[in-house]
């Protein structure tokens, strides 16, 4: 895929070439390519990337994202690498391409990763579990499953005999609907003593990628049942904080012997659990082990055996309330009302906590006064209450809650309440003063206070956020505190915000909860735009601006601008507009510029580097046949390249051009008179270097008053400037998007074995097995006249002139063709002249068996301005009709006399206009 510009000059080109452990590489019928990969292998995808100026690299995937991590090599370079590939890292993969130049450029291939898992093979009798023996006249199904890229094959064998439907009327094979996977069953009707055998299931896929067969054998006897167990302990297991839970899974039946296997839900096996055999060993338990606990018994045979066990973990949290008489809406203890005192213990279950009350040290007992609720139904599940009805001055007294756990070693719990007139009284809550904002620095340690500043009992205190969807610091929505100081460490500013204290409804009066709120004010030093800006300019006024994004506190308390590290002495800047620095531009005060701005948080800086230097000139590395033989052992070469953003500085006027010998000395080349544009290529021919040295050419651009940076590449000599295909960038050539399908490179060792014979190459055109070549697949799912484009890059002739007396310049193309094969199409070579309106002319055919050798083209053109090589491969009536081309080189000038062969009707020299 390319995209170029109109003018010709810079342009963009990507393809997906691999050169990891590839199966098979092949078009689909919608002309992408299809990497196949063995699971575990490890895929190596490289985007070949061409244009100017170098374009940026990313990869992406169809079903997910730039940040998946599906790839241990960074999604933005131009090679993919992911080692072990997993089968769900199989799909489209995409590489784009941009420069900032026209449209970016696209390229897909998709990958298909093969794999073939080990089957699973169970027994069952009937659509349903089974309890009982396989004894004889009773049908039984063998179902074999298994996970597999591409569809399996299966093979059932009874032995090792190969069992075949058509040949025994006693069993049937089919593939049952709604399975997941792939399944095969294997029937066999009403059993006769022959079928108590050993049955192999056995997988294929063709041996593609390598992949090995698999199997699975099950030996199925009168004596095959299905697994039954049962656990050592009752359904709900309730134990103490510490204790060790042993559990036990007892297979009762089944044969084959089952295997164990342990879980818990939810979640994973606490990390101390130990399984040994069937049994399951918990050291120490704690509330966070509790759970159920799942025993599975499978022998593939029937459906699996399962039980569960519910763990219980005791709790010791035990709390109280002090209800008022909540039909008089009283927060106090009032004499001739009703109160209500409640204890609650955290446990589970709570029907093995036993309460028992206490007045004065003597046992409660129901009466008209004083009532006892086992299980108050006014309070959270477990919680046990005594109401004083009508209370009395000899109610006044000390009520003690007690909560034992019959048959734990959990130690009984106690609470002590004082019920009288001055022992309680509502909560007064308050923040201390000054303590209702409370700042801090980004990093700091904030504490936030809310106090009871009287009444009795005083409860504890719970925050939480105002803003009812944000969690506190810690991840928990509430927070207690005993003495109602919450400590927050390396405050950050999504900390900020307000917090509601609140007396808790325990361990206290219940009545209505008083609450407060405290403002956390985190204080960070100002955030501005740019970080840092590279700014050109030409020798006139700039205007630096540095814009504070956020800053809290918002208000600034100093702005200061320095100049490569000295302070720039300047009126007091109004600190509540926007920091700006103006100043003519001169020779003398490019450099460094900095705006440092301060709040109380601290200070924040914008750096700006200004200069009046051009930026940098970008190499263009892709110009077709760059060197040209020049006499007395010399040649020359054809430098390309363009200029970035050529008026962001001063005007360019030139260029410096230094080109040494590699460790010999170096000479100038003053290029003075020569203003660059955007996106146009700029060249310069460099003569009398000598064959067969190489050079390396360092280039800056020149303005009136500085010289940009220099850019260093190395020019090299090369005496050939045929495409032989060998490389994977193929010289530059591309697929045209508006074709039917591809041309593909290939050589001997990567052709498809089952291919047919009677088409195509062996080799390459020097006849090594190792070489490569460009060729059409006339297989499937190819048709009649479909075809196959390859462009040649882009040769810019604008800026070369013709010999004497033309105003065009000669060019030889020459190439070898193989068109072997009774069903062979055409192969046509059109010249593309870009203009205003792009022109494709045909200036070489052939069609139909040329024999079993490479035969040898060559002639003349002589285009009017840029142009382009087309090969055209059009497909013929049937799949013997493979065309491939080898050893393509177009160059400058005209074709040896004795090697010119003109197409049929054509003479060696074509003009276009």
């Amino acid at each position: 895929m390319c995209f170029l510009s109109l003018c010709g000059c810079v342009y963009m080109c990507t393809s997906i070439v691999h050169s990891g452990a590839a199966c098979n590489v092949k078009d689909d019928n919608i002309s992408e390519r299809i990497y196949t990969i063995k699971e575990g292998d490890t895929l190596v995808l490289q985007c070949i990337v061409k244009g100017h100026p170098r374009p940026q690299v990313r990869w992406t995937k169809t079903a997910g994202s730039a940040s998946e991590k599906f790839q241990e090599t960074s999604i933005y370079n131009e090679t993919l690498r992911i080692k072990g590939i997993l089968r769900v890292q199989g799909g489209r993969y995409y590489c784009k391409a941009d420069n900032g130049v026209g449209v970016a450029a696209i390229k897909s291939i998709r990958v298909d990763v093969q794999y073939l898992d080990t089957p699973v093979l169970t027994v069952h009798q009937t659509i349903s579990d089974v309890r009982g023996n396989y004894y004889l006249e009773k049908t039984v199904f063998l179902r074999c499953t298994v996970n597999s890229n591409p569809p399996a094959r299966f093979i059932w064998k009874r032995g090792n005999m190969l069992i075949e439907q058509s040949k025994d009327n006693g069993v049937d094979i089919y593939e049952p609907l709604y399975t997941q996977g792939e399944t095969k069953v294997l029937k066999l009707k009403n059993l006769r003593p022959k079928d108590f055998a050993d049955y192999i299931c056995q997988v294929s896929v063709r041996n593609v990628c390598n992949i090995e067969d698999k199997s699975v054998t099950f030996r199925l006897t009168n004596a095959t049942t299905p697994p039954m167990i049962r656990l050592s302990v009752n359904d709900t297991v309730v134990v103490d904080p510490g204790q060790d839970v042993l559990l036990t899974c007892e297979v009762t039946a089944g044969f084959p012997f089952p295997t164990v296997i342990w879980s818990r839900n939810p979640g994973p096996l606490p990390l101390s659990a130990q399984v040994r055999g069937a049994t399951l060993i918990l050291r120490a338990v704690t509330p966070a082990d509790a759970g159920f606990y799942n025993c599975s018994a499978v022998n593939n045979v029937g459906n699996p055996a399962r039980k569960n066990a519910n763990l219980v973990v005791r709790s010791n949290n035990l709390t109280f309330q002090i209800t008022p008489d909540s039909n008089k809406d009283s927060e106090t203890i009032q004499m001739g009302r009703d109160l209500k005192l409640s204890c609650h213990v955290d446990a589970i279950p709570q029907d093995k906590v036993n309460y028992t009350w206490y007045k004065n040290g003597a046992p409660v007992f129901n009466s008209v006064s004083l009532i006892l609720l086992r299980s108050d139904p006014e309070m959270a599940p477990g919680t046990s209450s005594l109401e004083i009805v009508d209370m009395k001055f000899r109610d006044l007294a000390t009520y003690s809650c007690v909560a034992n756990f019959p048959g734990s070693t959990v130690p009984e719990l106690r609470v002590d309440v004082n019920i009288s007139q001055n022992s309680v009284s509502p909560p007064v809550l308050s923040v201390p003063s000054g303590g209702q904002v409370v700042n801090v620095r980004e990093g700091g340690i904030a504490e936030l206070v809310c106090l009871i500043v009287d009444g009795k009992p005083r409860p504890p205190i719970l925050w939480s956020r105002t803003e009812k969807d944000l969690l506190m610091p810690s991840g928990r929505p509430v927070e207690e505190t005993a003495d109602g100081r919450l400590r927050l460490k390396n405050v950050s500013r999504d900390m900020m915000g307000a917090y509601r204290c609140q007396t808790a409804p325990y361990n206290g009066l219940n009545i209505k909860r008083r609450e407060a709120q405290v403002q956390l004010n985190v204080q960070y030093p100002p955030i501005l735009d740019p970080v840092f800006q590279d700014v050109r300019s030409r020798y006139q006024m700039v205007t630096l601006r540095c814009t504070v994004l956020r800053s809290n506190p918002p208000r600034l308390t100093d702005i200061r601008w320095y100049r490569n590290g000295d302070f720039i002495r300047m009126p007091m800047p109004d600190l509540k507009e926007t920091p700006e620095f103006k100043f003519k531009l001169e020779p003398n005060n490019n450099g460094s510029y900095e705006c440092r701005v301060t709040n109380p948080a601290g200070t924040s800086t914008c750096t700006f580097n200004v200069t009046a230097q051009p930026y940098n000139a970008e190499f263009y590395f892709d110009t077709p046949n760059p060197v040209r033989i020049l006499k007395g052992n010399n040649y020359s070469y054809n430098l390309q390249w363009t200029q970035r953003d050529p008026e962001a500085a001063d005007r360019i006027i030139g260029y410096w051009i230094n080109v040494r010998k590699v460790n010999l000395q170096s000479k100038h080349i003053n290029l003075k008179g020569r203003e660059p544009e955007k996106g146009v290529l700029l060249s310069h021919t460099i003569s009398d270097l000598r064959i067969p040295l190489s050079y390396e050419v360092r280039l800056a651009p020149i303005t009136t008053y500085s010289t940009g940076d220099y850019i260093s590449r190395i020019i090299q000599y090369s005496e050939h400037h045929v495409c032989g295909f060998e490389d994977e960038r193929i010289c530059g050539f591309s697929q045209d998007r508006s074709d039917d399908f591809d041309w593909t490179r290939q050589n001997h060792q990567t052709q498809n074995p089952k291919r047919s014979s009677n088409t195509g190459p062996d080799t390459d055109r020097s006849g090594t097995k190792e070489g490569y070549y460009m060729y059409i697949e006339a297989s499937q799912p190819r048709v009649q006249g479909d075809k196959a484009r390859l462009l040649s890059p882009l040769f810019n002739v604008t800026s070369v002139r013709g010999p004497k007396g033309s105003g065009r310049v000669p060019y030889c193309v020459s190439f070898y063709n193989h068109m072997k094969g009774k069903h062979i199409g055409t192969l046509n070579v059109l010249l593309r002249v870009r203009s205003i309106a792009s022109v494709d002319s045909v200036i070489w055919t052939k069609s139909g068996h040329q024999g079993p050798d490479w035969k040898k083209a060559c002639f003349d053109i002589s285009p009017s301005g840029p142009f382009q090589i087309i090969f055209e491969g059009i497909r013929g009536p049937n799949f013997e009709g493979d065309i491939a081309i080898d050893d393509v080189s177009i160059t400058i000038g005209k074709c040896k006399q004795e090697n010119t062969v003109a197409s049929a009707g054509k003479t060696g020299k074509i003009d276009y206009f």
